[in-house]
């Protein structure tokens, strides 16, 4: 798997590094009067909506529009601002959790907003228990966990989404415990809303897993979106023999209830023998649980409801429902050995199922074959210890005993245990101890070290779990418990969570870069096939200054122990991959070659340059001096140094070269005033050096050129189309693009371009 670090080298430097750390957190604690947290009144594990709802109290009071007088309140104002916009961003958490605001350097924020807008549009349904607010992050996991949503995506400066904002309200009340009621805020999470096809606000959407979602373009009425939302939910009722229950009620009641009770009704006028057997009136709503009878001798086992109301009657039933099978201890290698399990642990008194509608459960994971128990740790203490469970909490065991399972960290609410089941019965990542740790493995793992607690820590969890499928049969996937494993984690001198680290034999590597399965998989990646190459001050010699003429170079100096240094890097690398065969890409570690570094004037960390084509002029080289260090702009920049590679076109070589010419092309029509024409600029460039030999490409500029655009039948900028030379025809055949990556164009053309060499041979096979 590439080059790894020795492990003595790596806890040596994580010492080091923690040495700095203290210092660090010193400094900040010296000059800071409060941490963000204290700032906004919340703890370290404060959730999304506790530090939204906790920063617009303090806003609201603390705003300089309502506190003309103080000349300090812009400042304080500030400050809560920045303590709120580092926290709900679960990066930015990550990263002040670690460093402190030293971490933060490249992320200073310093705008805000108007007293108003924070009285009137921020947190619109915060304070709604009946509304769930998603962010990107839960989203999928919740629409797809089962349940039936109905979301609401808003934008908080829109008015048509503060007039619906009373009706969603009432509408969440009025059908709740049939569905959930979701609400997106497009304007914190414009990229999901992006993803969801979201152009327009309010935009109302139906949402069940196994289904397209259905949006709602009826009038916004209560009785309307009640109306839209009842024909989407499950339910059949059986007439015995009513009109007792109304048929709304009846249906609510049997949606709630789909897949728990049978729901039915009897006409106590055409049944009234059977009516007064039961000493029951038409007003009345019987339960009979599992074995009970319509007959005399069982009324003592059936539940008399004197309620109409399908809330009431809904929560006095599911009161009722029995609970969990509980599995005996001596039993439970062998159940958990034979089927997929979710299992609630608990001592003595059951407190894990506190919220009655967790018993939905067992119907909502039949379908995934899991089946649901519990486990009285009071009973067996030895078993739960040796699972590391010392508390209430609920695990996945994955159908091979108590080799494999999870434990889970999230939220004990339906949706998010639903999501945590699926997810982790068909994901690969093992719950680790002292039994099982890796150190001495000889497979590659990667393994988290976390805290329950930690929000960051908890957000990366779901991300582990899809990196795991994809990794499986490369690298084995485990987490590990600080909180639960606090010498083990000392050991490797963790000092932060989450702390993620792939072992391979000695060689140890820390992961550095954002939450999500794509970046781990990128990192993976990169420990195999390197994109970076690693300079000394021999190699830079050999490989930069004396390049090859029509070579070029990319070069980050760094010092491991900078933090802006180690934000960049996984970009670096991010970057290098998208630029292979194009521009090497490299590092020097100016730590370890200090006095190389500054024989080359490297004066700060990270020092980014651009070593262009060889030319007559002296030793030359370009630095980067922009503010924004990630991959995209960093290839953009570098790019930008290269031989414009597509041919900017006229109408009249338009005409000549593509329509009337005998080659391919692949053409960008674009507008300079076009912010999407400029960000699609580079890549265009990327796609045409990739191409190259091929297929040529060319630019128009539609707004030079308007009416050779506007036969082209170009609508939107920027546009991307693909002309194909048939020479059997001896034709142009044109196909719009609709794709905006370069790797992603190319494969689509040299698809194409085989389609018809294959047509070719055929047609000739054939004459």
């Amino acid at each position: 798997m590439g080059v790894w670090l020795n492990k003595d080298d790596f806890i040596r430097d994580l010492k080091r590094i923690s040495l700095c750390l203290l210092i660090l957190y010193v400094v900040v604690v010296v000059g800071t009067d409060q941490n963000f947290y204290s700032l906004l009144g919340v703890s370290k594990t404060a959730s999304s909506r506790e530090i939204r709802q906790a920063f617009k109290k303090l806003a609201l009071k603390l705003h300089p529009d309502k506190n003309p007088n103080n000349p300090n309140a812009h400042g304080d104002f500030l400050k809560i601002n920045r303590a709120y916009e580092v926290l709900k961003d679960e990066d930015l958490r990550k990263k002040y959790d670690k460093y402190g605001e030293k971490g933060l350097e490249d992320n200073q924020g310093g705008q805000y907003e108007s007293w108003s807008y924070y009285r009137y549009d921020f947190g619109i349904y915060d304070d709604d228990p009946e509304i769930i607010t998603l962010e990107r992050r839960e989203f999928d996991a919740a629409v797809n966990s089962g349940e039936l949503w109905f979301v609401n995506f808003y934008s908080p400066g829109c008015s048509h989404c503060h007039d619906l904002a009373p009706t969603w309200r009432e509408f969440a009340k009025e059908v709740d415990g049939l569905l959930r009621i979701g609400a997106v805020n497009c304007g914190d999470d414009r990229m999901l809303c992006r993803m969801k096809g979201v152009n327009s606000y309010p935009s109302l959407f139906i949402f069940r897993s196994g289904m397209a979602a259905v949006k709602y373009n009826g009038d916004r009425s209560k009785e309307s979106l009640v109306s839209f939302a009842m024909q989407h939910v499950r339910s059949t009722a059986t007439e015995l023999s009513t009109d007792c229950l109304t048929s709304q009620t009846r249906l609510r009641l049997s949606g709630m209830l789909d897949g728990l009770v049978h729901v039915g009704w009897v006409d106590c006028d055409t049944q009234d023998s059977l009516c007064k057997s039961l000493d029951v009136t038409a007003s009345t709503t019987a339960y009979f649980p599992p074995g009970a009878t319509l007959s005399n001798r069982d009324k003592s086992s059936v539940l008399f409801l004197n309620s109409l109301d399908a809330k009431e009657i809904y929560m006095e039933i599911i009161h009722h429902l029995p609970d969990f099978e509980l599995l005996p201890a001596d039993k439970l290698e062998d159940r958990l050995a034979h089927h997929r399990w979710l299992v609630f642990f608990h001592f003595g008194k059951n407190e894990n199922v506190n919220d009655p509608e967790l018993k939905k459960l067992k119907t909502l994971l039949k379908n995934e074959h899991i089946q649901v128990g519990r486990f009285d740790c009071s009973a067996a203490p030895g078993i739960c210890s040796d699972l590391y469970v010392f508390q209430p909490c609920l695990a996945v065991f994955k159908g091979q005993g108590t080799k494999e399972y999870e434990i889970h960290h999230g939220k004990k609410i339906l949706y998010d245990i639903l999501a945590f089941a699926k997810e982790s019965v068909n994901s690969h990542v093992t719950t680790l101890g002292p039994q099982n740790f890796p150190a001495s493995d000889k497979e590659p793992w990667l393994v988290d070290f976390f805290a329950p607690w930690c929000p960051p820590c908890r957000a990366l969890l779901p991300e582990l779990r899809k990196a795991s499928t994809l990794l499986y049969g490369q690298l084995k996937v485990g987490t590990l418990d600080c909180t639960v494993h606090e010498g083990l984690c000392n050991m490797y001198n963790i000092q932060a969570y989450p702390t993620t680290v792939v072992f391979n034999q000695s060689s140890i590597h820390e992961y550095e870069g954002h939450h999500s399965a794509e970046q781990i998989l990128e990192f993976i990646e990169d420990l195999r096939n390197p994109s970076v190459v690693s300079l000394t001050p021999t190699t830079f010699s050999e490989l930069v200054k004396q390049r090859k003429h029509d070579e070029v170079w990319m070069v980050d100096f760094y010092s491991p122990w900078c933090h802006p240094c180690q934000v960049l890097m996984p970009e670096w690398k991010r970057m290098a991959r998208t630029l292979t065969g194009l521009i090497n890409v490299g590092s020097v570690d100016c730590q370890q070659y200090h006095s190389f570094c500054t024989q080359e004037n490297v004066q700060r960390y990270p020092e980014i340059r651009f070593y262009p084509q060889k030319s007559n002029k002296a030793y030359q080289y370009h630095s980067y001096n922009g503010w924004n260090r990630d991959a995209y702009s960093l290839r953009s920049w570098g790019l930008g140094f290269l031989p414009q590679a597509s041919i900017d076109l006229t109408p009249q070589t338009f005409n000549e070269k593509v329509l009337e010419g005998k080659t391919h092309w692949v053409v960008d029509f674009y507008a300079p005033w076009c912010g999407p024409c400029q960000n699609f600029a580079p890549e265009f460039e990327l796609l045409a050096r990739m191409i190259k030999g091929k297929v040529k490409a060319g630019k128009v500029d539609c707004q030079a050129y308007p009416q050779t655009c506007q036969k082209a039948g170009i609508k939107a900028y920027p546009s991307v189309k693909f002309y194909q030379y048939e020479r059997t025809k001896k034709s142009i055949w044109e196909e719009q693009i609709n794709s905006r990556d370069a790797k992603t164009i190319a494969a689509l053309i040299y698809g194409k371009l085989e389609t018809l060499q294959s047509q070719g041979k055929r047609n000739k096979d054939e004459l």
